[in-house]
């Protein structure tokens, strides 16, 4: 549209055609005061605070809508405009109870400081009640209806934004306010808790709950952080008042990848932080107990006790399992300590349980082990393939922008899953295959698309090979061979195969469900063929994107926490790059043998090759695969050391134990899942005793006589940018707005928000012919029932930091299992019954959750709860290339049982 030229307060401003006059305004500095608008919301026009008044219109008009106009002159402050604000502002402090004293959104509240810019003294009209009670029904948002000045801000923020539309206006006239369905308290709601409405609403009527009477807007300290939860990396403030962290916030509007929007976790769940249960001392194990110790002692003990297993028995009878919730830094200062102290590349971390299978096969098809493109991009979709990924729960931002894609921006959405996920009531296909059976259905795609014509012939000749074979190798898999292997109408995988393919850019999005098979590099392959044949990587809105469980999984995978190489992906295997490493660290060599995995390290515990084991900032008597055979092989060790900021089920079964700091008492970097490296700050000190991570590893790291000396994390950086050509143009000063992606090679390159725009890290794009197989362990008469395990929306991981954190514990207190109505009418159970659950490795009890969100047949369990720990069910069979376990797919049996 052409550009107007106006007049504001006789300032002259040119803008595009379709601008606001209050953008226009703003744009030439001038300030009109608003309280409906919100720069992240859709324009109503509702408060009228915004009028303004333009030559030779009769009225005043909202300037948050009108729209400028060639020629226009327009005046914000006549007494005309002023007199009509305050009206407006009369009116909404007679419309309810605001007590400013008192009030939490004192100091930030947008009404409270219009009335004062406005000099509104006296109210004018006598203040009445909503007639509305205050609603507490829960220990994270108070709702306040005597404060609520129907701006409907938290309305659209949450149909809009957050897109998970669970209020709206109800009733009517005097008595309007904002619902939940069925006008239920929030606690009771289908409330999700974002915090959404809170961020936005410009007064006291929705505020944190906890942080009442905690801290007043300007008592705090804001420190900018990245959330330490899943990896998408958001960003936000912690607001910190006497050392404590009173609330979060997060106002960053343009700031990637969250743009101010969080989720629950982010946004209420960081009491862990400061809770009775932290580790303040290091503790070493006398008999059945832990004796408090100083860190020289304690570190002493540890150095002498490696020292005597690798004198013994050689390097390679120890090992260490780093750690994604640690940040870039010390991960890679952990495995630097493995291979230039120990001498043994005995190193690997929680993405052999998560992502390795992503790492493997997608570093066979690209090149590249990473997601290819950015969050951002999901909304330039025309299609979008969403599986193995309870997206909406697991990575809630990332969910928005697929709803968002698809509410707003007309994409299409093909959900494949067993379960009846949340995303599947936006979905244009749902795809509902039994457990196990991926590399059938991709493969039912890919032989559609190519019967058809619908792949992209150009794409494939020129930046691929291989694809003979994958044709070969997808022609048995036709609709009606699917439907017989996955339960899933020919006549879906028809639909599914044209609506992915006829858009000009579909993006794959993927998650556990995907790799935690016994298949999943073959099942990550796959999802590559499928993108490969539709041309559908090297473009925006598109790609193959796996998504990271964990807040700093990428960064432990990208330092090289990894068995078979450095930083940076560089092979171990390669005698020049050993020797630039080896040269980089100021030592003579490095080992060249690929180190043991993590699940070949239980193993080797178990039959005494390896004796000592160090692990940082992971519980795998939680996380692992058949308990009973991870706590037989951590008891089995000659000696144990656990970092760690809690006793974890892990850090009772050590021999010392070592107090690390939160990611909130520390700096360093977080990569996220998609490649993008962010800074993390220090918010409060740590706790006690307890240290970072990176002082530890340094301190025993000197205690084994290698000296290692780092001013700050920032000084880490720069030695891992020195050594890691894909982080060679990160440093603090270039991540500390919006972080970087990589790779970036220099310090003048911008980062790569897409991958593989103009060519492959492999020259071509490799096709993989891959074939469907049976899962190892399937239901039979004794065991009936498929198990899948997974994470909950309230609870994360092994619950070490979530389960102490009271409005995530509210919400989800104790485990359950999802049962298909089918199911439970047959096993004779009812909601709330207590059941076993038993598999061949062993047997839990939990409570039955009856849903349609559970497929006949298979029941669903989260693994985040130690009392239930459902991994002692799951089986350690390995995907033979990744060496992930197939922890998606073992057959159990179940009962009802008594309290």
């Amino acid at each position: 549209m052409a550009n107007m030229t106006l007049t504001i307060d006789d300032k002259e401003v040119t803008t595009p055609g379709g601008t606001s006059i209050l953008m226009a305004a703003r744009q030439i500095g001038i300030r009109i005061p608003t309280l409906c608008y919100h720069p992240r919301l859709a324009v109503t026009g509702a408060c009228r605070v915004c009028v303004v008044e333009i030559w030779g219109r009769p009225v005043l008009v909202a300037s948050c809508s009108a729209l400028a106009e060639d020629g226009m002159r327009v005046y914000t402050a006549t007494e005309r405009v002023l007199k009509a604000r305050r009206l407006v502002v009369q009116l909404l402090l007679a419309g309810g109870n605001h007590n400013c004293l008192t009030c939490q959104a004192n100091g930030a509240c947008e009404l409270q400081a219009l009335a004062y810019e406005l000099g509104v003294e006296t109210l004018e009209f006598a203040p009445r009640s909503s007639g509305y009670p205050k609603d507490t029904s829960n220990a994270m948002i108070e709702r306040d209806p005597d404060k609520c000045i129907l701006c409907g801000r938290c309305v659209r923020a949450c149909n809009d934004v957050q897109v998970n539309e669970v209020i709206e206006f109800g009733y009517r006239a005097r008595r309007t306010k904002i619902v939940t369905a069925w006008d239920l308290p929030y606690g009771k709601s289908d409330c999700v808790f974002c915090g959404e409405c809170v961020s936005v609403c410009p007064t006291g009527a929705l505020t944190e709950k906890q942080a009442k009477f905690q801290g007043r807007p300007w008592d705090v300290k804001k420190v900018r952080t990245t959330c330490v939860y899943c990896g998408t990396g958001c960003q936000l403030d912690l607001n910190v008042m006497d050392g404590r962290i009173v609330k979060v916030t997060s106002n960053h509007l343009h700031g990637l990848p969250n743009y101010g929007s969080l989720c629950v976790k982010g946004r209420f769940g960081y009491d862990f932080v400061h809770h009775k249960d932290r580790l303040t001392k290091p503790l070493i194990r006398e008999g059945d107990r832990f004796r408090k110790a100083t860190w020289n002692e304690a570190l002493d003990l540890v150095a002498t006790r490696f020292s005597e297993i690798k004198n013994a028995r050689g390097p390679d009878a120890l090992a260490a399992l780093s750690s994604a919730r640690c940040t870039n830094e010390e991960n890679y200062l952990l495995q630097k300590l493995m291979r230039a102290v120990i001498g043994t590349n005995n190193i690997d971390h929680c993405a052999r349980l998560c992502h390795a299978s992503t790492v493997t096969g997608l570093a066979a098809a690209f090149g590249s082990g990473a997601m290819t493109n950015a969050i951002a991009d999901i909304e330039h979709a025309q299609a979008i393939l969403v599986t193995g990924s309870n997206t909406t729960e697991m990575h809630p931002i990332i969910a928005n922008h697929i709803k968002r894609a698809v509410r707003q921006k007309g994409a299409k959405l093909i959900v494949v899953d067993p379960r009846r996920i949340d995303l599947v009531f936006y979905a244009h296909q749902w795809l509902r295959p039994k457990p196990g059976t991926d590399v059938a259905w991709i493969n039912g795609l890919i032989h559609v698309i190519l019967r058809d014509g619908l792949h992209d012939a150009s794409f494939i000749q020129t930046r691929t090979e291989g694809f003979e074979a994958l044709r070969s190798a997808v022609e048995p898999y036709c609709p009606e061979y699917v439907e017989h292997i996955t339960g899933i109408a020919a006549n879906q995988i028809e639909e599914a195969a044209h609506m992915y393919a006829s858009a000009s850019c579909a993006g794959i999005i993927y998650a556990m469900g995907i790799t935690q098979h016994t298949s999943g590099t073959n099942n990550v392959k796959s999802l590559a063929n499928l993108a490969l044949a539709c041309g559908n990587v090297g473009i925006p809105g598109a790609g193959v994107n796996p998504l990271r469980g964990q807040n700093n999984v990428q960064g432990a995978c990208d330092m090289g926490a990894l068995p078979n190489v450095f930083s940076g992906y560089q092979t171990i295997s390669d005698e020049t790059l050993r020797a630039q490493m080896a040269k980089a660290w100021g030592i003579g060599g490095l080992p060249s043998q690929p180190g043991k995995t993590l699940m070949e390290m239980m193993d080797q515990a178990l039959t005494g090759n390896i004796g000592g084991l160090y692990i940082m900032g992971e519980n795998p008597m939680l996380s692992d695969p058949d308990l009973h055979h991870v706590r037989a092989s951590l008891r089995s060790l000659s000696f144990l050391v656990v970092q760690d900021i809690f006793l974890t089920e892990t850090a009772a079964l050590a021999h010392v134990v070592l107090p690390g700091a939160s990611a909130v008492e520390k700096d360093g970097t977080f990569t996220n899942t998609e490649r993008r490296v962010q800074r993390i700050r220090k918010a409060v000190e740590p706790i006690g005793d307890s240290r970072p991570d990176w002082e530890i590893i340094c301190d025993l790291a000197t205690h084994l006589g290698y000296p290692m000396s780092y001013d700050n994390p920032e000084t880490i950086m720069e030695e891992i940018a020195s050594v890691t050509p894909s982080y060679r143009g990160i440093s603090y000063k270039r991540v500390a707005g919006r972080g970087i992606q990589w790779p970036c090679p220099s310090s003048e390159h911008p980062g790569t928000p897409y991958l593989h725009k103009d060519r492959f890290a492999c020259g071509k794009a490799r096709f993989h012919p891959v074939t469907y197989q049976d899962p190892p362990e399937l239901p039979d008469a004794q065991y009936p029932l498929y198990l899948s395990t997974g994470r909950i929306l309230y609870h994360w991981h092994t619950g070490t930091m979530t389960r102490r954190v009271c409005g995530l514990v509210e919400r989800a207190p104790e485990c359950y299992v999802e049962i298909a109505p089918a199911d439970a009418r047959q096993y004779g159970i009812r909601e709330g019954d207590n059941i076993r659950i038993e598999s061949r490795r062993g047997k839990i009890k939990a409570k039955a959750h009856i849903t349609e969100r559970a497929v006949q047949g298979t029941i669903f369990a989260p693994f985040h709860f130690a009392e239930a720990a459902v991994n002692q069910l799951t089986h350690r069979a390995t995907d033979p290339m990744a060496k992930i376990p197939g922890l998606k797919v073992c057959a159990v049996k179940l009962e009802k049982v008594a309290p």
